[in-house]
This record gives C-alpha cells, structure tokens and sequence, in this order.
C-alpha cells in the first residue's frame, strides 16, 4: 500500500479530561504509544498532529502542528490531509487505545473507490477511524474558510463508503476499536476493558 499514509491526531489539552489525552496511560502505557503500536503492524508511513509537537519527540516520527489552529477536529483533519505524501490517508485519533489492525486493512481497502471511507457505530459515524482521499481537501477548505465546523456535515459532500457495524464486528467483536478516552469516567471504563488483553 505506497499509497497511504497514517496520521495520528493528538490535539492537545482535554478540557475534559484536564490534561493531554495523547499521554494518559491506559493499563501502563500512554495512550498515543498503543495507538502507535497497533498502526506500524501496517507496515505504512505514520505521523503526528499535534500542538505541542516538543511532547512527542521521542517517538522519532515527523510532527505537524495544525494549520489553521483551533478548528477543532475538523481542522486536524485537513492539517493531516495536507500534510500528507500519499493520495489516501488514514487518520486516527490518539484516544481510541484499542485499535484493531485487521480492522483498519478492511477500511483501506475500499479507498480507491472512495473519497471518503467512514465507519459507523450506534447510527454514528467514526470520523477519526476512516480513510481519506486527496479529494477531501477543497470541501475540507471550504467549511474550515467559513466556520463551518460540524465534521459529520462534510460526508454529505463526498463520495462515502460507511463500513457497517455488523462488518466491523468481523474484525473487532466487541467494536473495541471505537472506545473514546474522553474523560476520567472513560479512562476508567478503557482500563476495565484493556484487564487481561494484551496492550
């Protein structure tokens, strides 16, 4: 797969969760080393957005601040789209711990056919778990230009393949894959659920 690339998106402070998200531990580790660690399995170029780029140095991977800051996740999103080498990106967030390889091989699959490929969990789609074209970036521009920050409005956009829940249980039974490190209710919830599996 030459042409795909993995940006991890870290963001920074969690209002929520009092600190930054990348570096809470979930069963001993930090959060953005498990999610390094499920992705380099894909054998693909990874790098990071962050907005604190010094804090992640020691991963030894190039790192990207946003560029358009604070736009939320939607402004993560086009910083790792243009920052991209490859014509398809796979972008992740830094606080899902659980990631499953096969999972993510399944999504990549569809990419040629696609602007955009999304999966969706509870009638919710998961845009931080999906596959982007180069496509992507002018309707990224165009709602970041006017302020228009919903990120679930711009796959009315494009060309979208949801990957459906029942699918996903194929690859990740219990859609382990999709749990968010929010908050300290969360984070308990992730260690509950990491106990006896392998980090």
């Amino acid at each position: 797969m030459h042409d795909v690339t993995i940006a991890i998106l870290a963001g920074g402070q969690s209002r929520r969760m009092g600190t930054d998200k990348s570096f809470v531990a979930v069963n001993g580790k930090p959060m953005v080393e498990r999610v390094l660690e499920q992705v380099e399995t894909l054998g693909l170029p990874i790098y990071i957005i962050a907005n604190q780029p010094g804090r992640y140095a020691y991963l030894s991977l190039p790192i990207y601040t946003d560029v358009i800051p604070d736009k939320g996740s939607l402004g993560g999103l086009y910083s790792a789209l243009y920052y991209s080498k490859t014509p398809y990106t796979l972008c992740v967030a830094c606080d899902m711990p659980f990631l499953v390889p096969e999972l993510l091989r399944h999504i990549l699959q569809f990419r040629h056919e696609y602007d955009a490929v999304v999966p969706e969990v509870n009638r919710y789609l998961q845009p931080l778990h999906a596959v982007y074209s180069a496509a992507c970036m002018k309707p990224l521009h165009d709602q970041l230009k006017n302020n228009h920050l919903a990120i679930y409005d711009l796959f009315h956009r494009l060309n979208t393949r949801i990957v459906s829940q029942s699918t996903l249980m194929r690859f990740d039974t219990d859609l382990r894959s999709f749990i968010n490190v929010n908050t300290p209710d969360d984070l308990n919830f992730a260690h509950h659920q990491g106990e006896g599996c392998n980090p």
